[in-house]
This record gives structure tokens, C-alpha cells and sequence, in this order.
């Protein structure tokens, strides 16, 4: 199928499993538009302006840090910190897990445009931990830790290992930075206010178009010096856009309502975690929630995996998941699961069909 026919079946489904409710690009602009005209919203010009600030400030204030930059994207404002951090400290070496949004993502962006050296940190299969990173003998500028690290299932280390790794980045000078793109579903998983889980970080990275589903557009958030000189640099890459105001009022329109319910999305992530146990066919990683996401792994190829998906989608009219991906063992391959607005509201038994769907699906044709 061509990725038009894709989308059009996934649009011709009464139920979606996977992320937010699809809203079309209509009812955004419709919604915005209320929203500006109720809080009597002006533009910005170049990050400057009251609706810019203000949202600013706001998310600095959760998060327990001085100052926060909006920005355009988060590959550019992370190796951008963490460049900064590198320069403070007079070492290129920053340490990230091998499943780093950087390593994986961004095209080696930090290497082709120097903007510092890698090197690895920790088994790429678990988060990394304090004595990982004691185990490096060169001298580290920065360390990056992503809260949930989203390419191993959503896995959060420890409370007590995270506090331990703070302390001695303190100690030993070493930035650390977090990778917060969902930090948002961490302090859910955790139970902790956000001001909790980001104290310790020198510098923190969020988005605004994942949890928060707005249009696009992150914020960078560190001491009131570091974000002085990060806007600087931002305006040097070519990040510093006219108008910033339909991005911040795609996400602050709804922000706090999307906050309010991430502890309703971890509720239901561990209800299914319970229903998935009656079926040997599924693997989940990890193994028990930890935020509302999580991997789950089947015994067939990709390829397989998704014709069911296609062929449960047309006979059922349910959408199971976007992608599936190869894994590392032959004969398996697994898909993401992000608890959002759509599994919150499905009803438990229809929820319950397609998991029998699928497992029935995967013990006819296994591979």
C-alpha cells in the first residue's frame, strides 16, 4: 500500500489505538484563533512579546529554573546546550546513551557541525546509571539524560540512581543536561512534580508537539546567563523566526488541560499492562509501566505485522498502531504504544476485541 492508501485507512477507522485524537488542521486554526482573540494575543517579533514571555516564564516557574528560550526545534536546541556546556568546561566530550534522540535522529549533527564528541554511555538497553558514567576516564563536559528514554520503551532509571547521578555531576562539574522531550510522562510515571524531577539538571530540553500536541516547538530552560547566551546562538543557527505566536499559542492553549490528564494516561497504561498479561503471544518492554508508553513485541516479521494491522483495520474498522519495526532476533518486530486521548476514552471492552484480534491474527499467520 502506498503511504496515501495508509493514511486513508487509518482515517476511515472508527477506533484508534495509538496518541491523541486526530484533530484536523481546521479545528486547530478555529481553536487558536478563539483562544488569541479571548487572552487578546499579539504577535511576537522575534521571541519578543508579552504571549512569548509569559509562556516562558510559566514553564520555567514548573520546571524550578531561572529562565526558559523558545525555540523552533529540539535538534537544534539540544546540541546547542550542550556545545555551550562543552565550551564552559573546556572538554568536547559529552556523554549519551547509545538510543540518544542525537545518536539516532539527527543526522550527526553534532559531529559535522563540531559541535562537540560523543561518546557513549551505559548498556543501550537500559538506562544508564551512576556507576556508567563513573566508568568514563576522560574528562566529561556534559552528560544527557532523556526522562523516558523513548527508544527502549519508556524506561525511567531509578529515583534514587537519577538523585545519585545529580549529585555527583555536582560534584564533579560535569552539565547535566535532560533530554525532557517527554518529561511531561515522566513526572506522571514518577509521581513527582516536574520542578522535582528537573532539580539537579543544569539545563533541561522539552517539546511542545508530542504530549502537549501542539503545532511544533520546544523550549530550552537553565539559568538566566545560559539561556542569555543560547539565544545567541540560536539566532547564529538560523533559529530565530519572525513570529513565534502560532506555535506558543498551539501549545499554551492547551497545555495545562494535556498536563492534567497524564496521570489518567499512566492510569490506563498500567490497566493495560494487566489485560496484555493474558497473552502469551505479547512481550512489553519494559516489562512493567513506567510511563504512559511502552513497546510491545510480537512473534512475526514486520512486514506480517503490518498486514494484520492493514487487514484488521479494514474488516474491523480498528487502527492498532502506526509502524512496526524490525528488532534484533529474526521472526519478531515491534510497534509503540504512546496512552493518549484515544485509549483513554475507548471503552475496556472494545479495547479488549482488538488485543484478541490481534493475538487470534498472530496465531493464524505467525510469520
Amino acid at each position: 500500500m502506498t503511504d496515501a492508501e495508509i493514511s486513508a485507512l487509518r482515517q476511515n477507522c472508527h477506533t484508534t489505538l495509538p496518541g491523541h485524537r486526530a484533530v484536523t488542521p481546521a479545528e486547530t486554526f478555529a481553536r487558536m484563533a478563539a483562544w488569541s482573540e479571548e487572552h487578546q494575543v499579539q504577535h511576537d517579533t522575534y521571541g519578543e512579546g508579552e504571549l512569548v514571555q509569559s509562556f516562558e516564564s510559566k514553564i520555567a516557574a514548573l520546571l524550578g529554573m531561572e529562565a526558559g528560550l523558545f525555540c523552533i526545534t529540539g535538534t537544534l536546541t539540544q546540541v546547542t546546550a550542550l556545545r555551550l556546556a562543552c565550551e564552559e568546561r573546556g572538554s568536547p566530550l559529552v556523554a549519551l546513551h547509545a538510543s540518544s534522540h542525537i545518536l539516532v535522529h539527527e543526522k550527526s549533527n553534532y559531529q559535522l557541525l563540531d559541535h562537540f564528541k560523543a561518546v557513549q554511555v551505559g548498556n543501550p538497553y537500559r538506562p544508564w546509571t551512576l556507576k556508567d558514567l563513573q566508568a568514563q576516564p576522560e574528562k566529561i563536559a556534559a552528560a544527557q539524560y532523556e526522562l523516558p528514554m523513548r527508544e527502549i520503551g519508556g524506561q525511567l532509571p531509578d529515583w534514587e540512581e537519577l538523585n545519585a547521578i545529580k549529585a555527583h555531576c555536582r560534584q564533579q562539574d560535569i552539565h547535566l543536561h535532560m533530554d525532557g522531550a517527554r518529561l511531561w510522562e515522566a513526572a506522571a510515571g514518577y509521581g513527582r512534580s516536574l520542578a522535582e524531577v528537573s532539580a539537579g539538571f543544569d539545563t533541561v530540553y522539552v517539546s511542545f508537539y508530542k504530549g502537549i500536541a501542539g503545532l511544533g516547538g520546544a523550549m530550552l530552560l537553565g539559568s538566566a546567563d545560559f539561556i542569555a547566551r543560547a539565544r545567541v546562538w540560536m539566532h547564529r543557527q538560523g533559529g530565530s523566526v519572525f513570529r513565534r505566536s502560532p506555535y506558543v499559542v498551539a501549545a499554551a492553549m492547551q497545555f495545562d488541560q494535556r498536563l492534567a490528564a497524564l496521570p489518567a494516561c499512566y492510569a490506563r497504561t498500567l490497566w493495560l499492562f494487566d489485560e496484555l498479561r493474558a497473552y502469551p503471544e505479547f512481550n512489553t518492554n519494559p516489562a512493567a509501566p513506567q510511563c504512559n508508553m511502552l513497546h510491545l513485541y510480537l512473534a512475526t516479521d514486520r512486514d506480517t505485522a503490518i498486514a494484520i494491522r492493514n487487514r484488521i483495520a479494514q474488516e474491523h474498522g480498528i487502527w492498532l498502531f502506526n509502524n512496526a519495526v524490525h528488532t534484533a532476533l529474526p521472526g519478531q518486530c515491534m510497534f509503540e504504544w504512546y496512552i493518549g486521548d484515544n485509549l483513554l476514552a475507548i471503552p475496556d471492552e472494545k479495547l479488549r476485541q482488538a488485543l484478541q484480534l490481534l493475538a487470534q491474527a498472530l496465531k493464524k499467520d505467525p510469520h
